[in-house]
């Protein structure tokens, strides 16, 4: 699991479009790195990402410093910004117990509700919950959302 903060937890991705940057740049770098995304929210200063690095050819360190350039490039072209420091720091988590990996899924899934944002994870653009309900099993969903998350 990836958790990343803007810098000074500024809301630098601010609008519809800048969350649309932010989820669709990660999107494709993960595609474009092999990569396996099973959760992902986007915020205005921070993002979290549950993805499986098992059939890639880079370490994750690699894969998280790429982004943060490409989003830093993007980002400060539209806010006119040159040089502006945009992401700040990232924590990683290695996921070695199925019932952290299951209990993170949720977490994440659910994070846009945990932040009042959508009375349904599903309704947060920005998320992959609804993307998650719809193509997982529906007793897989189930049992994910079934996680306590008080403790991630």
């Amino acid at each position: 699991m990836i958790t990343a903060a803007t810098l000074y937890r500024k809301p630098l991705f601010d609008s519809h479009g800048k969350l649309d940057l932010l989820r669709d740049t990660t999107l494709a770098l993960a595609k474009s790195y092999a990569l396996i995304l099973q959760a992902w929210a986007f915020f205005p200063n921070d993002y979290h990402l549950v993805v499986s690095f098992e059939n890639a050819t880079t370490a994750h360190r690699d894969f998280v410093r790429h982004l943060h350039r490409e989003l830093a490039i993007r980002l400060n072209r539209i806010d006119g910004a040159a040089g502006r420091g945009v992401m700040y720091e990232f924590w990683d988590t290695h996921l070695t117990f199925e019932k952290s990996w299951l209990a993170r899924l949720n977490y994440v899934h659910q994070n846009p509700v945990k932040h009042s944002l959508v009375p349904l994870a599903n309704q947060y653009p920005w998320c992959s919950a609804a993307w998650f309900e719809t193509s997982a099993r529906a007793g897989f969903v189930k049992s994910v959302y079934s996680f306590k998350t008080d403790r991630v």
